[in-house]
This record gives structure tokens, sequence and C-alpha cells, in this order.
């Protein structure tokens, strides 16, 4: 069961876009090895505007995700590929469709 999420905003830097677009997507096989991240998804908001959206069972996972390898590398890559710090919301899932 899904319970916690988070909703992360990325603002690429101008020219950057193609390399935000790179690192998030190179970051599908990262997470499809944590076992409580039941749901990833890397989204374009618009020409320079990404995101993440994952789900997790507990806060104990979302935590594990949190200090993983992807978040440490888009904590070292923010500044190179980012016109601003990521912006990483902590959310509750209310209601989840998953496949089963």
């Amino acid at each position: 069961m899904v319970k916690t999420a988070l909703i992360v905003r990325l603002e690429a830097k101008p020219g950057k876009e193609a390399e935000v677009e790179a690192f998030l997507r190179s970051g599908l096989p990262i997470v499809q090895e944590e076992p409580a991240t039941i749901a990833w998804f890397a989204i374009r908001f618009g020409p320079s505007t990404f995101g993440i959206f994952d789900a997790f069972p507990d806060e104990a996972g979302r935590n594990a995700h949190l200090s993983g390898k992807v978040a440490g590398a888009l904590i070292a890559s923010a500044a190179e590929l980012l016109s601003q710090p990521p912006s990483i919301e902590k959310v509750d899932v209310l209601a989840a469709k998953l496949p089963a």
C-alpha cells in the first residue's frame, strides 16, 4: 500500500534541458533497485521545468529514498544543471491505483 510520496520540481538552467532530461532517465535503473520505492516517474512540465513523483509504503521508505543514490546525485549536480535548488515536497497519498 502506498501512503507517502515526494513531488520534486526541477528548473533547468538555460541550455541544460537535455542534460536534466538525461539525468532523470538515468535514475530509473537506480530506483528500480530500491524495494521501498513503489512508483517513480520522471516528468516534464514544460520546456525547462522537470519533475519527479515517487511513492512509498511509509515514511521509512521515503527517507531511504531521500538518502539514496538518485537524491545524492541530484544534489551533487544541482548547481551545474539547475537554475534554482530543487523544490522537494513531502506529501501523503490519499488513494492510489497501481498494477497488481
